[in-house]
């Protein structure tokens, strides 16, 4: 499996616009009907938080990563991915 290409840089401004926390992975599930997402609760301490994350062939377990603390961009624009938002 080869790594992405590096995406095109950006002026330095745009990252005031990006929130990025660190929060805990709560649990970790299959979304049903899709070949590539998995759904994560994640815990931020303030808020808890639903995200889905396109990764499901990338491991071959997931449970492993409950408990574990990762970034994650907290300011997304909701958008809808396999009837779940």
């Amino acid at each position: 499996m080869e790594p992405a290409p590096i995406k095109p840089t950006i002026p330095f401004e745009q990252l005031d616009g990006i929130d990025i926390r660190i929060g805990t992975i709560e649990s970790v599930g299959e979304v049903p009907d899709s070949r590539k997402l998995m759904r994560f609760v994640v815990d931020f301490g303030d808020q808890k938080r639903t995200v889905l994350a396109g990764m499901k062939q990338e491991r071959d377990e997931f449970d492993s990563m409950v408990g574990m603390q990762t970034l994650f961009v907290v300011n997304l624009e909701p958008r809808k991915m396999a009837g779940e938002v």
